[in-house]
């Protein structure tokens, strides 16, 4: 015998409405999928390290022609914020006070996959992808690589590139500008 049942899916709003009163921790790491909170693990020392590798090589190379931004929400849909670990965003004067920022206004974001990759790649990749965010990297930390994925058409990345330590990269926005992996990656 099969049960059928409705899930109650989440907005934003509902979203940022219960983490202002608390219902959600502001310590919890969480973010809304389609509608759904999402617990996410606590992050390794490796995972950390590599966040701080990206905010200061990046910060250094494109210096106030981006806003980096780490581990905050990224506003994709109404049912959608996930929180990309590094977001390279268009810069502004007000650094985003007015307004939440979205993939319109992203260069690219980054993941740094360690325990979460198949979820990285398999569910949220797609919804980058569906709501426009022109370029999005994964960090595989448990295979040693960077994913990098490119070049949006219809809801698709066109481009993927799968990178080796011994490699480097440059953002398509950025193309005066060349990371080693092996620096990402530490």
């Amino acid at each position: 015998m099969r049960i059928e049942v409705e899930k109650k899916l989440f907005t934003v709003d509902e979203y940022h409405r219960m983490c202002e009163t608390g219902i959600i921790g502001f310590e919890e790491r969480t973010e809304l999928i389609d509608g759904e909170i999402i617990k996410m693990a606590s992050p390794s020392t490796r995972h950390v390290a590599c966040a701080n590798r990206a905010n200061t090589f990046f910060t250094e190379a494109f210096g106030r022609r981006a806003i980096v931004s780490i581990q905050n929400p990224l506003l994709l849909d109404l049912y959608n914020e996930p929180q990309p670990d590094v977001a390279v965003l268009k810069p502004r004067p007000d650094f985003y006070t007015s307004t939440r920022f979205t993939p319109e206004h992203a260069f690219f974001v980054v993941e740094i996959s360690e325990s979460s990759f198949a979820f990285d790649r398999k569910i949220k990749l797609p919804r980058y992808a569906r709501c426009g965010a022109p370029e999005v990297w994964i960090e595989d930390l448990r295979h040693d690589q960077l994913l990098v994925f490119r070049d949006l058409e219809n809801d698709v990345y066109r481009t993927s590139l799968t990178l080796h330590r011994d490699e480097s990269i440059s953002p398509m926005a950025f193309p005066d500008v060349a990371f080693e992996v092996s620096d990402l990656l530490g």
